[in-house]
């Protein structure tokens, strides 16, 4: 078949058919492009696989309380994947990560917008901020960060109606968000080790 080879593994090629986004893992990364490869330069986009689940997943039904807030008010931070509790903010683990160790620092009110926090609570989210980066560079010692918020469904929200700040660990090489590491798929066992890790060296680091 036309096409070209999707590389799931440094021993498996597989054949995909020019009409269908092209996939393909390179070096431990897995990518999508546009285009066949006599086009100039076919742009690469990044994929989370494991994502799927939650794209495709039942999703809670809006309403007037985010799944954020649900979390604040559940004491059972274990099962949530929470790292740590301020007076305002608390910081948890993306259970649909865009890389490993991917934090969420969220206000325990629930509002939209940067201009709806307070002073405080803006400030304390940063401060929250602060020490998972410092939780995470000595845990997981990446090499960089990328820290943003998603405000609006068309800026990339999934959450639009809570604020969150995302903390996503870099490494070189990484290209574009995500290294794969040995397979495709983060499994709960393995997200509730990094949060334990996590919560382990933020509390060691008050």
């Amino acid at each position: 078949m036309d096409g070209f080879l999707l590389r799931t593994c440094p021993s498996i090629l597989l054949s995909v058919d020019w009409d269908v986004p092209q996939l393909r893992f390179a070096e431990g990364f897995l990518f999508s492009s546009f285009g066949k490869p006599d086009r100039l330069g076919p742009v690469e986009h990044l994929h989370a696989p494991w994502r799927i689940e939650y794209i495709l997943g039942p999703k809670i039904p809006r309403g007037d309380v985010s799944v954020f807030k649900r979390i604040a008010d559940d004491s059972d931070d274990e099962a949530n994947l929470v790292i740590c509790r301020a007076r305002a903010c608390f910081a948890l683990l993306n259970n649909y990560p865009y890389n490993g160790g991917h934090v969420l620092v969220v206000p325990y009110r629930q509002v939209p917008g940067l201009e709806d926090l307070t002073d405080d609570e803006m400030l304390e989210v940063m401060q929250v901020a602060r020490r998972c980066v410092a939780a995470l560079k000595r845990v997981m010692k990446p090499d960089g960060f990328n820290l943003g918020f998603n405000l609006g469904r068309a800026a990339g929200a999934g959450i639009e109606e809570h604020l969150h700040l995302h903390i996503v660990p870099r490494w070189t090489g990484d290209t574009n968000f995500m290294p794969v590491i040995a397979g495709t798929t983060v499994l709960p066992q393995a997200l509730r080790e990094v949060a334990a890790r996590l919560r382990e060296a933020l509390a060691a680091g008050n």
